[in-house]
């Protein structure tokens, strides 16, 4: 089915990652029930797997000679519209009335952004130039500072509620765990890998040795409380700065990963609840649009102060609306940090993610369209 997504879609100049999410709506549970919400479940390891194989592409952009050549631009512009996201969603949240507690930690939400859509458009379209090279660093950064962003939020919520009962140190330590144990396991996978890269010199085994580590990296990551996406990512930029036959890793890994990733949009759009868009409410609404709004205006204020190419500074934030996993992750944690407002903050999350990943790519083209770098 994902195939013929891909084919009608590309009809009517859609990108393939729409079809797919469209036709595993279609055929998920919540739409003509092709699909059981048993066997949906049963899939549910397909996520995990694929996101571990993006976040091992993305970090494969942090070479160091590439990122001397676009300098430090990638990293203000992901703090830029990570946390300009952050504030614009807490401030109209406040002034329209919400409680403080919630709207900062729905606020720390909108600063996730799914790296795996926008992956798409870009590896789809075969796109080129200064946004695409800027992009493909900061959306691999974003996730960390959406940890921070939400640990910090989260920390200052419980103050509130609690009237200041609660630590803020001890709060934070456990994104701060998240995000430096991620990165210090994901590390020394990576120099595993190119060990094993060098020992194993046959094509099939390398992408076999690969493929193993991504998926020990996940599983482990899940056992021991990292984040999967920041330890894969580690490992691919420690793999890529350390081995003289990363190029080689990488290409044939980006062979095995389109059917991988085809079956992660066509379940992600299995699992898309569209019975929960009426429950949205005012408050969903101002949040689709004013994370939009805090990504664009902070994508530009990061390009400006770094000095990027105006293009960069005119098309980036319309490129990192896609949300996901991720977001939905933060959701389930705020759950069961502040339960009273857990189900209404779940609530507004899968909603938005439903509007973001079938707008998302189409604006990611059109973005990319604009700034010249799809042909």
């Amino acid at each position: 089915m994902s195939l013929l997504a891909g084919k009608l879609v590309k009809l009517i100049k859609l990108p393939n990652v729409t079809g797919y999410l469209i036709f595993g709506l279609l055929a998920g549970p919540y739409v003509f029930k092709l699909l059981s919400f048993e066997v949906v479940e049963q899939f549910s390891i397909i996520p995990d797997i694929a996101l571990g194989f993006i976040a091992f592409s993305i970090g494969a952009e942090f070479k160091l000679s590439y990122l001397k050549m676009v300098g430090k631009s990638p990293v203000i512009i992901a703090f830029a519209e990570a946390f300009g996201a952050v504030l614009v969603v807490d401030f109209i949240l406040i002034i329209t009335g919400n409680d403080t507690a919630f709207s900062l930690i729905l606020g720390a939400i909108a600063a996730a952004t799914a790296p795996a859509a926008t992956l798409m458009v870009v590896r789809q379209y075969k796109s080129k130039g200064p946004v695409t090279n800027t992009l493909l660093p900061v959306v691999a950064i974003d996730d960390a500072v959406a940890l921070m962003a939400f640990g910090l939020s989260v920390a200052i919520a419980k103050s509130i509620i609690s009237k200041g009962a609660v630590s803020l140190s001890t709060t934070l330590l456990d994104p701060v765990i998240e995000i430096f144990g991620a990165l210090i396991f994901g590390a020394l996978l990576g120099i595993v890998l190119k060990f094993a890269a060098a020992w194993y010199t046959g094509r099939g085994n390398r992408l076999s040795v690969a493929t193993a580590m991504i998926l020990l990296c996940v599983g482990i990551s899940e056992m021991v409380g990292f984040s999967p996406l920041l330890a894969c990512m580690a490992m691919s930029a420690v793999f890529v700065n350390l081995s003289n036959v990363s190029e080689k890793v990488f290409e044939q890994v980006d062979r095995l990963t389109p059917p991988i990733f085809m079956l992660f949009f066509f379940i992600s759009g299995a699992e898309l609840d569209i019975t929960i868009l009426p429950a949205v409410g005012v408050i969903g609404i101002l949040y689709v649009i004013f994370r939009i709004a805090g990504k664009v205006l902070g994508a530009a204020a990061g390009a400006r102060i770094s000095k990027a190419e105006p293009v960069v500074r005119k098309y980036l934030g319309f490129t990192l609306i896609p949300q996901a996993g991720v977001a939905i992750g933060l959701a389930g944690v705020a759950t069961n940090v502040v339960p009273e407002y857990g189900n209404k903050i779940k609530t507004i999350i899968l909603c938005a993610t439903v509007i973001y990943e079938l707008t998302g790519p189409v604006i990611t083209k059109i973005a990319l369209k604009k700034a010249g770098e799809i042909q």
